[in-house]
């Protein structure tokens, strides 16, 4: 996994983490990677995963079984995309909005262009 310089790094691991799930690679009720592998896997400080378990712990995406370690809660998938949802409209549609306008792009282009997206993307699937 490469990092990039614009979030921190437990949040990019958080995020791989939810790509995981979102992909159903990890499953609900599913243990998760030990912190030390995770960061062995990714070559970062375990405090780091520590970290990125903490910070989607408190989101309710993975609990801890005490001496057992973490697994991928029931409706993680729910409040993975719930999450995202919110923070893609809230922050990076209005960016998507600027740069239409600047460039002139209409939303039937745009959705022309989605529709065949789609098609393309339910064959990979």
């Amino acid at each position: 996994m490469e990092f990039n310089n614009t979030q921190a790094i437990y949040l990019q691991i958080a995020d791989y983490v939810c790509d995981q799930v979102q992909l159903r690679r990890w499953l609900p009720d599913a243990k998760v990677p030990s912190v030390r592998d995770l960061a062995v896997t990714l070559e970062v400080n375990p405090n780091t995963v520590m970290r990125s378990y903490e910070h989607l712990q408190q989101q309710g995406v993975i609990y801890t079984r005490r001496g057992m370690g973490y697994f991928v809660s029931e409706d993680a998938v729910k409040k993975i995309t719930a999450l995202r949802r919110e923070q893609f409209l809230q922050e990076e549609l209005p960016q998507f909005f600027r740069k239409m306008y600047l460039l002139g792009i209409e939303l039937d282009e745009l959705k022309t262009r989605y529709e065949k997206y789609k098609q393309q993307h339910a064959k990979i699937h």
